[in-house]
């Protein structure tokens, strides 16, 4: 099942996916045409969003850094978030912001001091995230700062949720790049340093994560500067395409 979050008659509501991602159906039963949709991130307000840096091994190596270890994660802001199809302000200093597609996990049920194991079972579901980083702003590879990673609307995520039950190996899916229809970033899961079970088992034994928590599990080589006005897919096989377009900053 696919689970979307989308504005109706001025409030947010989620929707599920049917004939064949063609139509939301409403709780209440009503559908729509998905492509009159206007998306928000599928994320459950109040939920931490967890992001990891240096998370595949080829990326690393592009950049001529070590495996971090422990692995580096940092903390993203409700406000770095905008839904499929929106659009993300390039700052007019940034000659050297790049997308960077990510496998997004979503805790289903609560975790604390699970193994590895027994992590995929606390999974409720996957989607995209695009997260764009702005390399001018970047002081330390191991410590994004907030210019870097916490800009409003620098992190499109979506297009909608996918259960987990449907994802039968998260560690086998392809995940891609497009830049106005070119491919910059093709990967694979299986690159992940520390996979999926890996990271929510690590972040479990320092804290309890709770329903609706996510985690953007780091992105794969391919690192190509955007302008305005270039249109963004990223996409991940078995999920879907999440599409973005840069746009100018505004003038005071």
């Amino acid at each position: 099942m696919k689970r979307a979050r989308i504005v109706h008659h001025g409030s947010a509501v989620w929707a599920e996916l049917v004939d064949q991602d063609h139509t939301l159906r409403l709780g209440n039963g009503e559908t729509i045409p998905a492509a009159d949709a206007h998306w928000l991130a599928p994320v459950t307000p109040g939920a931490s969003i967890f992001a990891l840096g240096l998370n595949y091994a080829d990326h690393v190596k592009e950049l001529g850094f070590k495996t971090k270890e422990p692995p580096l994660i940092f903390l993203k802001g409700m406000n770095t978030l905008v839904g499929h199809l929106g659009t993300t302000v390039r700052p007019d200093d940034a000659n050297q912001m790049h997308p960077e597609c990510e496998l997004v996990a979503i805790i289903g049920k609560p975790a604390r001091h699970v193994t590895a194991d027994q992590a995929l079972d606390h999974v409720g579901g996957y989607t995209i995230a695009c997260d764009y980083a702005i390399r001018e702003y970047l002081e330390n590879y191991y410590r994004p700062n907030l210019r870097v990673k916490n800009r409003d609307a620098t992190t499109p995520l979506g297009p909608w949720i996918v259960d987990a039950a449907d994802i039968s190996d998260p560690q086998a899916l392809r995940l891609r790049t497009l830049v106005n229809g070119n491919t910059v970033q093709d990967g694979t899961t299986q690159d992940m340093v520390l996979d999926v079970a890996g990271l929510i088992a690590y972040l479990s034994q320092t804290m309890t994560l709770l329903p609706g928590d996510m985690i953007l599990t780091g992105t794969p080589q391919g690192v190509h500067f955007c302008a305005a006005g270039d249109e963004v897919i990223c996409e991940i096989e078995g999920i879907g395409r999440l599409s973005n377009r840069l746009i100018a900053e505004p003038k005071p």
